[in-house]
């Protein structure tokens, strides 16, 4: 059957209105250059009008009066002078001319000294992206960068921000090799000392690169809103974690991204390991551990350096002893050990019994431990038992006892640690500069941002259990003794103390039997000396002599 042909309003129709639209963008053009010195001056107009209203709400209120007179006296000269009216008039609208004549400036695409960096980038990655087989390659010397590299942004020094690449279909993105040696020609290129985060997508063969800004220092020592059971390690990216705590800092009241480490019987990782260089920050790390700790719990400190950085906490409410010399921190962890053991037996008691376990031993003792490899090396010398070995007990049962074990040491000791102390702490923490290989060989991970050479005290990574690895800046908790701290961060840190325990004189043999440490429920591994403050919290027992 013939088609007939379509109607002549119908055919025509799109033509029609291709050429009305045409005719009306002329006509538009042709208004906006006839008008142009108009919509100019009303511009002007408009901007001085918004500067004197600015600058009369700036005018404080006793001289706006003043203010008010001068202008309206200058008005009645104008008016009374000869052509003072379109004098004013005309120097009006020159001003306005003049004012309204700049226009925002839109970039359409990178400069030069941007797009000789991003052609500079192209080049670098033809080796990496290309292959002698591929006919229609993306990258190629001499190439279109554009069709490789579609989004960017730079800082005001030039460097690029953001980075999305998109890569063939055959490169080997799964290798971590491979990935690697992108990474490093990327961030060599892009600009050293940052902190670079690679997002690979390998379903889309899209790689985007952005810089991280540093996390912020301004969060110090305070009490954060945790339950029982939660400790604060850090903070982190907002867009790492799912929760916020409210924290005070230098510049106000906000709501920060924490790392929450979770202790207790139902904690998949009841202990926690510190790895980091000397003056990384692990001992402040421990000293807010200890401050979290002590308001529901008990702390024992066992210091391998003897430095005294733990000497504010000496004689506080809570704090069962602080002990830096060999035959105390034995004497500590050995009574330790024993409290750990009755405590498990007193609740297997109770459980077979039908009741609850008793409170003393569901109350949280924290056992903080810095640079044992120290102690070892003490131990060794004088033909005594390494510290390490006591922790074994700690270590293996202390998450159905209420025991959590810290252990902090430096990355120059850390092969001193026992294989115990190594499998038992899933909690990891690495602070301060260190390569990725080595964060990778503490937290069993590799970090997912690039480490930088230079980094503040108490910034590195944490990673608990098989978690992610995240970045984490330790809130700062220096030793309030310490000429060096500031003032605002000795007072936040005194705050925090627990009250001092008055000192008790009467003779060891006047003391009664509830105020004596727990009875060992196995027989001891060595005879050491008690420790300083062995009894729980509200019952000080005198040091010995």
């Amino acid at each position: 059957m013939a088609r007939r042909p379509l109607p002549r309003i119908l055919s025509s129709g799109s033509a029609q209105i291709a050429r009305s639209r045409e005719i009306a963008r002329t006509a538009a053009d042709s208004a906006t250059d006839v008008l142009h010195p108009l919509i100019t001056v009303t511009r002007g107009l408009r901007k001085l009008a918004a500067a004197a209203r600015a600058r009369w709400a700036a005018t404080p209120k006793e001289r706006r009066g003043p203010t008010l007179f001068l202008v309206a006296a200058v008005v009645l000269a104008v008016v009374l002078m000869p052509y003072g009216p379109l004098f004013a008039l005309v120097t009006l609208m020159g001003a306005a001319a003049w004012k309204g004549r700049e226009r925002p400036v839109v970039r359409t695409g990178p400069d030069e000294a941007e797009l000789a960096r991003l052609k500079g980038l192209y080049e670098a990655l033809v080796p990496y992206f290309s292959v002698p087989e591929d006919p229609a390659p993306l990258f190629a010397h001499g190439g279109d960068w554009s069709g490789a590299l579609d989004e960017y942004a730079f800082d005001q020094d030039g460097r690029p921000t953001r980075l999305r690449i998109a890569y063939p279909p055959y490169f080997t993105d799964g290798e971590p090799a491979a990935r690697a040696r992108v990474e490093q020609l990327l961030r060599a290129k892009s600009g050293r000392g940052r902190e670079y985060l690679f997002d690979w997508d390998e379903e889309g063969n899209r790689l985007v690169m952005s810089v991280l800004p540093p996390l912020p220092t301004t969060v110090a020592a305070q009490r954060f809103v945790t339950v029982p059971g939660e400790t604060v390690l850090g903070f982190t990216d907002a867009d790492a974690v799912q929760r916020t705590v409210p924290v005070v800092t230098a510049d106000g009241a906000e709501d920060a991204p924490a790392v929450v480490w979770r202790t207790g019987p139902r904690s998949t990782e009841p202990h926690l390991l510190a790895v980091g260089q000397p003056g990384s920050g692990t001992t402040s790390l421990l000293r807010s551990l200890a401050l979290q700790a002590l308001p529901h719990g008990d702390v024992l400190i066992v210091e391998g350096t003897g430095s005294g950085e733990y000497a504010c906490l000496v004689g506080r409410e809570g704090v069962l002893g602080v002990e830096s010399a060999l035959s105390g921190a034995l004497g500590c962890l050995q009574w330790a050990v024993q409290e750990t053991e009755r405590r498990l037996i007193a609740a297997n008691r109770a459980r077979q019994a039908g009741e609850p376990a008793p409170e003393d031993t569901r109350r949280p003792l924290w056992i903080l431990v810095d640079r044992p490899g120290v102690l070892g090396h003490l131990a060794a010398a004088e033909g005594r038992p390494d510290p390490q070995e006591l922790l074994q007990v700690p270590l293996r049962h202390g998450r159905a006892a209420h025991v959590t074990v810290v252990v902090a040491e430096q990355f120059d000791s850390v092969d001193t640690l026992h294989e115990t102390v190594r499998t038992h702490t899933r909690a990891r923490v690495v602070l301060g500069p260190a390569p990725a290989d080595r964060i990778a060989w503490v937290l069993g991970a590799e970090p997912h941002t690039t480490p930088v050479p230079h980094v503040p005290p108490g910034r590195g990574y944490a990673r608990l259990g098989t978690g992610p690895v995240l970045r984490l800046q330790v809130p700062a908790t220096p030793d309030p003794y310490d000429d060096a701290t500031s003032e605002t961060h000795r007072q936040a840190v005194l705050q925090l103390l627990p009250e001092r325990l008055p000192a008790v004189t009467a003779p060891l043999e006047k003391i009664p039997e509830s105020a004596a440490p727990p009875a060992a429920v196995l027989e001891p591994l060595a005879e050491p000396a008690a420790p300083p403050h062995p009894a729980p919290r509200h019952t000080p027992v005198p040091a010995e002599g």
